[in-house]
Order: structure tokens, then C-alpha cells, then sequence
């Protein structure tokens, strides 16, 4: 009996010509044959104990699940889980670890990103259950978020090395996702659509350290590099493809702006400099450059400065904050550019605004809910949000302005400690 394969041209058949026929004349073996696709993936809706080599869509619509890994799996056993209702923002998908480590963590993975998906492979007892996102990036620009924002290092004191997470979504406090491989604080806050990235800060001591943590899973920070200089207090900006620390104090002041990429972990390098050496400015992000704004030279300054993301150049004096101040937080609308709080002296409640479209001065267009400084800034696509920082005392509020006009903040939730000198994530 002669047994003919119809090659389709598919990816899973063989490198066969489409029009042609196989065909096996002899004695043919099938019993350790692998046939990719079929019975692979497995849909469930209720909590799961998942099995090695096998693809999981999981049900998101009615409520959170828990799935189980194996308790024990060998060298390149993978499981992929994929939500594919798109409810997993808010019901969440907890992958529990099951003795097991997740990227080399005692800690459960948890997916949260609607329509996003994981694929787990074992690949030691050192690392366990390593991790790769399953989604395509978000079209959403890098300095905005449609999930979370983040809230990262900071001081208490003293430093600590907490990475909070808190929804877009709802108003709601803050919780405990992951840590800095350092407790420190003045780290300046980037995000890629994949990752959140803590750069620089104090320990004490400066330090150049990029740290970078995942989005899809609640996890550790690993460091992926390092900034030209160790330094303090930097501003922050994020390009599509990659992050950004300008300015800062080492000792002494500086004007560096370092570039480091997203698609690789390395080392950051001097692409320019802002107009002034200064410690404790705000960083903001268009899709096009990035700001940043006021800072201290000594003293404070109103400088808006701005520079390209398409080429490697310095910064220019493109506006003017409405009050000259150090240690404000940056959040970016796509049409806008906001400063909030910062040290005038004394601590100021002031959000100012300023265009992306036009080089021009900033406008006040609201109050936070308490003056203070050193808070971190995130963006949703609608909201500017402004967490911790230091009245003084220290703070854990969490405020949110809306984009769409100019209004005061509303305080919608807190951090999960007050703290001040954090840096500012968002996905």
C-alpha cells in the first residue's frame, strides 16, 4: 500500500512542492512522529493544572483564573497561555508557580494584558520556568499606557526597591508586583510596550544601573546595562525602540542625555546634551522627541528643553514652566507635555501644560490634591497620574488629571508605602 502526502505549503508540512505528491513505497513508521497542530491547544475556563508541550487558551470573560504549572518538567518543556477572550486587565491569569521558579523568582507569574499570552520553557533548576511575551507590541506609544502604571524604587526611608503596579482602568491602590536588583532613589522612569526600565539613582552613592522588568508577568527586575556615568536624580523619556536619561547629578551637575535600546540589553550611550547642566528635571515624551523641563542649575530653572528621537543630537530651549521649580513629576498626553508639583521653593501643586505641536511656555491648568515634590509621573492614553513624593512627609497618593481639559487632580488610590524619589512606568 502506497501512502501519499498532498504537500499544502503549509509551515508544518514538509519542504515539499506545493503541486507534488510524497510518496512512501515502503514500510513507514509513524509511532514517534510528531504532528505539529493537532490536539495542541486545549481551552479552559476554570482553574487548570497545566501540562508540559501543550498550548492553553484561557477564558477570561467570567472570571480570574489559576493555573497550575507541573511539578516538575524537563529542558525545554514549554507551555504557552493565551487569553483569548481579552479580559485579562481584569481577570487576571495566575500562573502558579507550583514549587517551580518563574525567571529565576519564587514568585507566580501573573498575565494582565488583554488578548496577551506567555510561553513558558524550563531550562533549569537555576531559572526554572523562563518567560517570552506572546503578543504583538502595543500601537500605543511607549510614554503611554492602556493598563497600569508603575511606581518604582524610591525612598521611605530608607531606599527601597519596590516595584508597585496600579490599573488605568479603575481607581484603586496600588499593589506589590516585583523589586530593583538595588533599593534606591532619583531613578529616572522608561517604558518600552514590553518592559518597564529604572535607570541611574542613589543607594547611597550614585549608581548607573538599568534595570528592566516585564509587563506581561509580575517579576523581579533583572540589570540590563549600564548609563555612561552613575548619577542621580535624572529625567526620564521614551521613544518607541528606545529609553532615555537626560541631565542629573553625579557629582557634579550634568548635561548628558544617554540613549539605551529596547530590542537588546547593553549599555547606554552619550547622544547629546540638554541646554543646562541640572539635577531634578521633569522628563516628557512625544512620538517625536523627548523634553525635559525646570530642574535646578544651582538654584531652580523654568527651561523647557526638547530634542530628537530620529537623530542623536543636543537638546534646544524650546519654552518656559510658569514658575521656575526642581523635582517635578512628567506625564505626556500625544498632544502635551505636563510638569506637576516639584519645589518652587516652597512645594507646589501646580500641573502645567505645554504644547508638543508648537516650541512655547507652559500654561497652568490645575492643582494636584496636595503640593509636594519628587513624586512619579505616569501617562495613561487618557489621564496624567502623580504617585508618592514628599509634602513634607513622605506620601503614598496616588492623583490623576484628565488629558481632555484642564482640571484639578482627584487623589484615586495609594502606593503601597509613602515614599518619595521614585521613577514612573506605564503599560
Amino acid at each position: 500500500m502506497a501512502i501519499i502526502i498532498k504537500g499544502t505549503g503549509g509551515l508544518d508540512t514538509p519542504s515539499i512542492n506545493a503541486t507534488a505528491n510524497a510518496v512512501f513505497t515502503g514500510p513507514v513508521d509513524f509511532t514517534q512522529a510528531v504532528l505539529k497542530g493537532v490536539n495542541k491547544w486545549q481551552v479552559v475556563g476554570s482553574d487548570t493544572n497545566l501540562q508540559s508541550n501543550r498550548n492553553y487558551f484561557a477564558n477570561t470573560r467570567s472570571a480570574s483564573l489559576t493555573l497550575t504549572l507541573p511539578t516538575s518538567a524537563n529542558v525545554g518543556d514549554t507551555i504557552v497561555v493565551q487569553d483569548s477572550e481579552g479580559f485579562a486587565s481584569s481577570n487576571n491569569i495566575t500562573i502558579n508557580r507550583n514549587g517551580n521558579l518563574i525567571d529565576g523568582s519564587a514568585r507566580n507569574a501573573i498575565l494582565n494584558v488583554d488578548r496577551g499570552g506567555i510561553a513558558l520553557t524550563f531550562e533549569s533548576a537555576t531559572n526554572g520556568f523562563v518567560t517570552r511575551k506572546e503578543q504583538q507590541e502595543s500601537q500605543v506609544g511607549s510614554f503611554q499606557g492602556e493598563v497600569s502604571g508603575y511606581t518604582s524604587g524610591g525612598f521611605a526611608p530608607p531606599e527601597v526597591n519596590t516595584i508597585d503596579k496600579f490599573p488605568f482602568a479603575t481607581d484603586a491602590n496600588a499593589t506589590d508586583v516585583g523589586d530593583l536588583t538595588q533599593a534606591r532613589q532619583g531613578v529616572a522612569g522608561q517604558s518600552s510596550s514590553v518592559s518597564g526600565y529604572s535607570s541611574g539613582g542613589y543607594l547611597p552613592g550614585t549608581v548607573n544601573t538599568i534595570d528592566k522588568f516585564p509587563f506581561s508577568v509580575d517579576s523581579n527586575a533583572t540589570d540590563v546595562g549600564d548609563l555612561t556615568q552613575a548619577r542621580e536624580k535624572p529625567a526620564g523619556q521614551s521613544s518607541t525602540v528606545s529609553g532615555y536619561s537626560s541631565g542629573g547629578y553625579a557629582p557634579p551637575l550634568v548635561n548628558t542625555i544617554d540613549k539605551f535600546p529596547f530590542a537588546t540589553d547593553t549599555n547606554a550611550t552619550d547622544v547629546g546634551d540638554i541646554t543646562q547642566s541640572r539635577n531634578g528635571p521633569a522628563g516628557q515624551s512625544s512620538t517625536v522627541s523627548g523634553y525635559s523641563s525646570g530642574g535646578s542649575p544651582p538654584g531652580f530653572t523654568d527651561t523647557i528643553d526638547k530634542f530628537p528621537f530620529a537623530v542623536d543630537t543636543n537638546a534646544t530651549d524650546v519654552g518656559d514652566l510658569t514658575q521656575a521649580r526642581r523635582q517635578a513629576a512628567g506625564q505626556s498626553s500625544t498632544v502635551s507635555g505636563y510638569s506637576s508639583g516639584g519645589l518652587g521653593p516652597p512645594e507646589t501643586n501646580r500641573i502645567d501644560k505645554f504644547p508638543f505641536a508648537s516650541d512655547n511656555n507652559a500654561t497652568d491648568v490645575g492643582d494636584l490634591t496636595q503640593a509636594r515634590r519628587l513624586a512619579a509621573g505616569q501617562s495613561s492614553t487618557v489621564s496624567g497620574y502623580s504617585s508618592g513624593g514628599l509634602g513634607p512627609p513622605e506620601v503614598n497618593t496616588i492623583d490623576k488629571f484628565p488629558f481632555a481639559t484642564d482640571a484639578n487632580a482627584t487623589d484615586v488610590g495609594d502606593l503601597t508605602q509613602a515614599r518619595r524619589a521614585s521613577a514612573g512606568q506605564q503599560v
